[in-house]
C-alpha cells in the first residue's frame, strides 16, 4: 500500500519509523551515521582535510564518537562554497547529480547554496508529509502555500503535501490582497506561512471588510515557521483566535531542509525527524555535549544527504532538546528553541531573548501584539527598550500603557526595560508581508 493510500484515521505516516523505541532509532541513527560519515570523507574535500588535521576517523562505534568530531557553521560554507568547483568543496557528488538547490537569505552574510541530489530531494519531501499528516493534514485537504518560491528551501514543501494526496495550491509570496482573493476563491483547509504574516494577514483582512473566522471559515489549520513566535503559546493563541484555527509551528533551515521539525497535537515541543537528521545541544563556549533539558546552541548532523553532508553543523539556534516519549506516541527527539544565538542580549547578567518580550506583549490585551526591540550600549551597560502599539480603539494612556507592560517584562525576564514607547494601531511600522524585523541591535561591539 502506498503511504499516501493510508486510512484517514492512520495515526502515523510511517508508524514503524515514527514510534521505534529509542534503542532502536540509535541504531538505524549509527547505523547511517557510519555510512554519512564515510561518504563524506571520501567525497568532500573539505571533510577529509578537516577530519585527518583533527586526527578523527569516518570509522566509529558509537553515536558518542561523534562528539570527537569537528564542528561546522555557516562561515565554514561561506569558506567553501565556489571552491574547486560550482558547489564547493563541501559538496559531494559532481554537479550534474544535483536536480534542486536553495540558498539562505543572506541575512547574516553571503548567501549559502543548499544542494539536493534526486534522493536527498525525495527524502526532504518524505520528510514533510510526515510532518504535515502529524498535524492532521489528510488527502481531502486543500493545502495553499503561502511560502516564498525564490531560492527558498521552503518553497518546495508543498511537494510534500502532495505526496500524501492533498491538493496543493501554489500561490507563493504574493500582495497581502491577492492572497485573500486566493483564499477566498479556493477555500483551503491549511495555509502556511510566517507567525508575522498569519497575524498581518488578518489584520489586513480586517481592513478589506472581511471577517477572518467566517468569511474563511474553511481555514482549519494554519502552519507558521521562520520566527520564534510558533512555539510561544500566546503568538499561536493570537493567531489561532484571530482565525478560529489549529495553528502548528514547525522548523527548518535552508542547510538541512524546509521543515526539519514540527508540532504534534500536544504542541509540546517539534519533534525532530531522527531518523535522517541528528541533534545535539553544545555548549556556547566550550562546545561540550550538553544533557536533555540543559540550554545551548543546536547542532545538526545529517544522516542520509549527500549532495551536501552537514556534520555537526551549529546552526546559531538557541534551545534544548528532550527525549522522552511523547504523548502523541511518536519517540523522536522533541526541540525547544528559545531564539537566535547572534539576538541574545544579556542584561544585569541575565539572559534575555526577542521571544521573552514577544510572550509578554502577546499576552498583553491593550496592545496589538506588535513590538520592536532595541538593544543598546549605555554606561558600559547594555539596556533594551520596547515599543508597543495600544490596541484598536483603545484609549488607556500611553503613560499607563507603557507602565504596565515594563511591569510585566520585569516579572517575566526579570530585567526592567529603560523604556517602553506606546505608539498607536498601525504606527510602529514593523508589520512586513512575510518576515518582520522586531530586533534593532546597536551594541558598539556589533558595529
Amino acid at each position: 500500500m502506498a503511504l499516501k493510500d493510508l486510512p484517514y484515521d492512520e495515526k502515523y505516516y510511517d508508524a514503524e519509523v515514527e514510534t521505534l523505541p529509542r534503542e532502536q532509532l540509535e541504531e538505524l541513527q549509527l547505523k547511517y551515521l557510519k555510512e554519512e560519515l564515510k561518504f563524506a570523507y571520501e567525497n568532500s574535500p573539505y571533510y577529509k582535510r578537516a577530519w585527518d588535521e583533527a586526527g578523527v576517523s569516518p570509522d566509529i562505534e558509537s553515536l558518542k564518537d561523534l562528539e570527537k568530531f569537528p564542528f561546522t557553521d555557516k562561515q565554514t560554507e561561506r569558506d567553501c562554497q565556489g571552491v574547486g568547483s560550482f558547489f564547493g568543496e563541501l559538496c559531494c557528488v559532481p554537479e550534474d547529480e544535483v536536480v534542486y538547490m536553495a540558498t539562505s537569505s543572506g541575512s547574516t552574510g553571503v548567501p549559502t547554496m543548499s544542494p539536493f541530489t534526486q534522493k536527498d530531494f525525495e527524502d526532504f519531501q518524505h520528510a514533510q508529509s510526515r510532518l504535515f499528516w502529524q498535524t492532521g493534514m489528510r488527502p481531502n485537504d486543500r493545502y495553499l502555500h503561502a511560502m516564498n518560491m525564490a531560492l527558498y528551501v521552503g518553497g518546495p514543501d508543498v511537494i510534500g503535501a502532495q505526496e500524501l494526496g492533498a491538493l496543493g495550491i501554489w500561490v507563493g509570496a504574493v500582495p497581502s490582497a491577492r492572497l485573500l482573493w486566493a483564499m477566498k476563491q479556493y477555500q483551503p483547509t491549511y495555509m502556511w506561512s510566517s507567525p508575522s504574516y498569519a497575524w498581518l494577514l488578518g489584520q489586513k483582512a480586517i481592513e478589506q471588510g472581511y471577517d477572518p473566522k467566517k468569511d474563511f471559515a474553511s481555514l482549519k489549520t494554519f502552519i507558521i515557521s521562520g520566527e520564534p513566535g510558533g512555539s510561544i503559546e500566546s503568538t499561536r493563541k493570537a493567531i489561532e483566535d484571530l482565525w478560529d484555527v489549529k495553528v502548528y509551528d514547525f522548523f527548518g533551515l535552508s542547510d538541512i531542509y524546509g521543515a526539519c521539525a514540527g508540532m504534534c497535537e500536544y504542541k509540546d515541543g517539534l519533534h525532530i525527524i531522527e531518523d535522517q537528521i541528528l541533534v545535539e545541544v553544545v555548549d556556547l563556549q566550550t562546545g561540550e555535549v550538553l544533557g536533555d533539558g540543559e540550554q545551548g546552541e543546536i547542532t545538526y548532523t545529517t544522516l542520509l544527504k549527500h549532495a551536501r553532508p552537514n556534520i555537526r553543523f551549529r546552526s546559531g539556534d538557541i534551545g534544548w532538546i528532550d527525549r522522552s516519549p511523547c504523548k502523541c506516541g511518536r519517540t523522536h527527539t522533541r526541540l525547544h528553541i528559545q531564539g537566535r544565538k547572534d539576538e541574545m542580549f544579556i542584561v544585569s547578567a541575565v539572559n534575555v531573548f526577542p521571544s521573552d518580550v514577544e510572550y509578554v506583549v502577546r499576552n498583553d490585551e491593550g496592545t496589538t501584539g506588535e513590538y520592536r526591540i532595541r538593544v543598546y550600549d549605555e554606561n558600559f551597560t547594555t539596556k533594551y527598550e520596547v515599543s508597543v502599539e495600544r490596541a484598536f480603539g483603545s484609549d488607556e494612556p500611553y503613560d499607563e500603557v507603557a507602565k504596565r507592560v515594563e511591569g510585566e517584562l520585569k516579572t517575566h525576564t526579570g530585567v526592567r526595560p529603560a523604556k517602553v514607547i506606546v505608539y498607536d494601531t498601525g504606527k510602529l511600522g514593523v508589520s512586513a508581508e512575510h518576515k518582520a524585523k522586531r530586533f534593532i541591535d546597536e551594541r558598539k561591539h556589533n558595529a
